[in-house]
C-alpha cells in the first residue's frame, strides 16, 4: 500500500470529517438488527455507566442510552460530534455526553477520571482504523470496572488468506485510514493479552452492494476497486459471493461481535 505522510489518525480525521453527514443515516451504522444484538449480549443495567469509543455520530451510544444511567461517547473527529450532539438534541436524549478524544490518547486526566469507572465499554465499526490495536484494546480494558464488559463490533475476515488480503485491500481503497480487519482468533489473542476472558464471539456476513465501497471515494481508488474485482478468477469470485443483482455487483462482507470480561477483583 502506498504510504501517506499523514498519520493514521490524521487520515481518519480527514476522511470522517468529509463523510460526517453520510454517517448520520448510514444503514451500516444505524442497523437496528446489529444494535439490538449488542443490547442482547450486554444486558445493560439501569445503574451502568457506559463509554462508547469512536462513537462517530453516536448511534451505538443512543442505542444503549434508554437502558443505562449515562453514556459518554468519544471520537477524534469534531464534525462527527457536532452531528451526534444534534441528533441527541433532536431526539431529546439527555443522558449521553460527547467528548473529543482518541483511543490512543484519551481525554481523561487523573483528577477527573477514575481508572475503573465504566461498567461497559463499546466500540463499533471503528477498531479497524486504530493504528495500534493492542494499545487500544488495553486502554479500553483499563477503562472498565473489575468485572466490566468490553463489547466490540467491527469488520472482520475469515481464516482464508485470499479473502483476508483482498478485503483488507478493498477497504483501504475505500478509506485510506483503514489499518486492518482482524480474524476472530486475532481478537481472541488481543483480548486475552489485555487480561480479559472472551465470553461471546459471533461472526456474521452481510451481502452488500459495491457502492458501499465506492461512495465518496476518489476516482482513482474506485478504478482500482473495479480492477481488483474484474481480475478475480471464478473460484475467487465464489469465495466473495460476487454476484450481479439488479445491475449492481454485490459481495460478502464479514463482521464480528465479540464480548470480553475484565477479571473481578
Amino acid at each position: 500500500m502506498t504510504e501517506n505522510p499523514l498519520t493514521t489518525e490524521d487520515r481518519a480525521r480527514a476522511v470522517f470529517a468529509a463523510r460526517a453527514d453520510l454517517y448520520v443515516t448510514s444503514s451500516a451504522h444505524t442497523d437496528p438488527q446489529v444494535l439490538g444484538r449488542l443490547i442482547e449480549i450486554a444486558q445493560p443495567q439501569a445503574d451502568w455507566r457506559v463509554l462508547d469509543v469512536a462513537t462517530g455520530t453516536g448511534h451505538t451510544a443512543f442505542a444503549f442510552a434508554p437502558y443505562v444511567e449515562s453514556v459518554i461517547g468519544i471520537d477524534l473527529t469534531p464534525e462527527m460530534l457536532v452531528r451526534a450532539e444534534r441528533l441527541a438534541e433532536d431526539a431529546g436524549i439527555t443522558n449521553v455526553r460527547f467528548k473529543l478524544g482518541d483511543i490512543h490518547e484519551l481525554p481523561f486526566d487523573d483528577e477527573t477520571f477514575d481508572d475503573e469507572q465504566y461498567d461497559l465499554v463499546t466500540c463499533r465499526r471503528a477498531a479497524h482504523h486504530f493504528s495500534d490495536i493492542q494499545e487500544a484494546v488495553n486502554e479500553m480494558v483499563r477503562m472498565l470496572k473489575p468485572g466490566g464488559m468490553l463489547l466490540i463490533d467491527d469488520r472482520s475476515v475469515p481464516d482464508d488468506e485470499f479473502v483476508d488480503s483482498v478485503m483488507n485491500r478493498l477497504d483501504w481503497l475505500h478509506d485510506e485510514s483503514h489499518v486492518r480487519q482482524y480474524r476472530a482468533r486475532e481478537w481472541d489473542e488481543m483480548l486475552e493479552a489485555a487480561g480479559c476472558s472472551v465470553i461471546s464471539s459471533e461472526v456474521y456476513i452481510k451481502h452488500r452492494p459495491l457502492s458501499s465501497l465506492t461512495d465518496q471515494v476518489a476516482p482513482e481508488n474506485v478504478n482500482q476497486i473495479h480492477g481488483i474485482l474484474n481480475s478475480l478468477s471464478t473460484t475467487q469470485q465464489e469465495k466473495l459471493a460476487l454476484r450481479e443483482i439488479d445491475g449492481e455487483l454485490y459481495s460478502n462482507h464479514w463482521y464480528i461481535t465479540v464480548a470480553a470480561r475484565k477479571p473481578a477483583k
